[in-house]
C-alpha cells in the first residue's frame, strides 16, 4: 500500500516505513506529525484518487530530524553594467519516518 501526500506544497508517494525529507515542519524530534492532504491512496489492486484530498484519510509519521540542505550559490549578473551579486541559501527540511498509513481503499 502507497499513499500520494502534499506538504510544504510539494508531492510525496510514500508507503510504510520509507523516510522523507519534507520542508521544515517546525516539530520536535520524536514526535508524530499527522499528514491529512492525502492525494491518492493505492492498496494491492484498488486506486482512490482524491478530489483534490481523499476525507479521512491520514498519513502518520516520527519526526527523527531536522537540518538543513547542501548550499546551493545563487547568481546574478548583469553584462556592460557592473552589476553582479553572489549570494548562498541553505534549505531547512524536516526529516520525517512514515509510520502508518490510515485509509480504506474499496
Amino acid at each position: 500500500m502507497y499513499a500520494v501526500i502534499a506538504t510544504g506544497g510539494k508531492q510525496y508517494k510514500v508507503s510504510e516505513g520509507d523516510i522523507i525529507d519534507v520542508e521544515k515542519l517546525g516539530v520536535e524530534v520524536g514526535e508524530q506529525v499527522i499528514f491529512d492532504q492525502v492525494l491518492l491512496l493505492s492498496g494491492d489492486e484498488e486506486v482512490k484518487i482524491g478530489d483534490p484530498t481523499l476525507p479521512g484519510a491520514t498519513v502518520e509519521g516520527s519526526v527523527i530530524r531536522e537540518g538543513r540542505g547542501k548550499k546551493i550559490i545563487v547568481y546574478k549578473y548583469k553584462r556592460k553594467t557592473g552589476y553582479h551579486k553572489k549570494n548562498g541559501h541553505r534549505q531547512a527540511y524536516t526529516k520525517v519516518k512514515i509510520d502508518k498509513i490510515n485509509g480504506t481503499v474499496i
